[in-house]
């Protein structure tokens, strides 16, 4: 394996958690360190807490990570910490217009609806009922182009934790930014309501998911075998469906394939280059 010219990385992760206990920051965390160790890096990763403390990173990053979170992602409307956090975002894009080396992003669940409102993309709206559990999710046309999920199948299932959804798109100002939607919900033929958005590259170097990437199948396994939370799942969506999560967790062809091939993936993209994720091994942990 060719290792790349640069051997140090910087990674800013934008925590969107609000001071909530989680597991996607773990999981960030350790999808960080074991590409590190893998690849022979120097990956420097700081936190920066944005809701709470109203910190926001500075441009001498290579990489921005934000998180998904609690809570409405349209009652911040006009906060202070959402004015800083869209004044980084709108440096970087000042920054990737005209800068060589380009600044990636990443954007998780809630930080993925909030970018679809600064972008006016859609509707983000509540949900009829939340979501939470392990679900497929569908790649559109350019989905199947998309580099970042030719390394996952169709469909590829993902970790989905949410009361919002984004639904009712904007084709106009999806072209004018060029930006493209790259997967939907499932189908569900039984439920007549618009299927909601699950993933837009909103740039060449701006990526949104409404699902968890980072989610790991132990770490959700452990999650939903604690007391409180099986009991609120099986009184929330019945034991039947709870039993099916469990289940499901264990199969390698789904959580724990999206774990080990979709964060790795734009890593390797963006530390070793485009061709990459054609002679680089990806993480395999199960």
């Amino acid at each position: 394996m060719m290792l790349p010219v640069k051997q140090q990385w910087k990674v800013a992760v934008l925590d969107m958690y609000e001071g909530v206990a989680n597991e996607g920051m773990r999981c960030i965390r350790e999808i960080l360190a074991d590409y590190s160790a893998t690849h022979g890096l120097q990956l420097q990763a700081d936190e920066f807490e944005i809701r709470l403390a109203n910190e926001v990173p500075d441009l001498s990053y290579d990489i921005y990570i934000s998180t998904g979170g609690p809570g409405s992602p349209v009652d911040s409307a006009g906060s202070d910490w959402e004015k800083a956090y869209f004044g980084l975002v709108q440096d970087l894009i000042k920054w990737n217009e005209s800068a060589e080396v380009k600044k990636p992003m990443l954007f998780i669940c809630h930080s993925f609806q909030l970018m679809c409102r600064y972008f006016e993309l859609g509707q983000v709206c509540r949900r009829r009922s939340p979501a939470f559990g392990v679900f497929p999710v569908h790649k559109t046309h350019a989905g199947e182009l998309e580099p970042l999920l030719q390394q996952l199948p169709e469909p590829f299932y993902v970790v989905d934790s949410r009361n919002w959804q984004v639904i009712g798109l904007q084709p106009a100002k999806l072209q004018a930014m060029g930006a493209q939607v790259l997967a939907i919900e499932k189908e569900r033929p039984h439920v007549p309501l618009e299927r909601a958005v699950m993933a837009i590259r909103f740039n060449a170097h701006f990526l949104g998911t409404q699902f968890h990437p980072e989610a790991d199948a132990a770490g959700m396994r452990k999650y939903l075998l604690q007391d409180d939370k099986r009991q609120h799942v099986a009184a929330t969506y019945g034991a039947e469906k709870y039993e099916s999560m469990l289940e499901q967790l264990t199969d390698p062809g789904k959580i724990t394939l999206t774990h080990n091939r979709f964060i790795p993936t734009l890593l390797n993209d963006i530390i070793l280059g485009p061709l990459s994720q054609v002679h680089t091994p990806l993480m395999t942990k199960l």
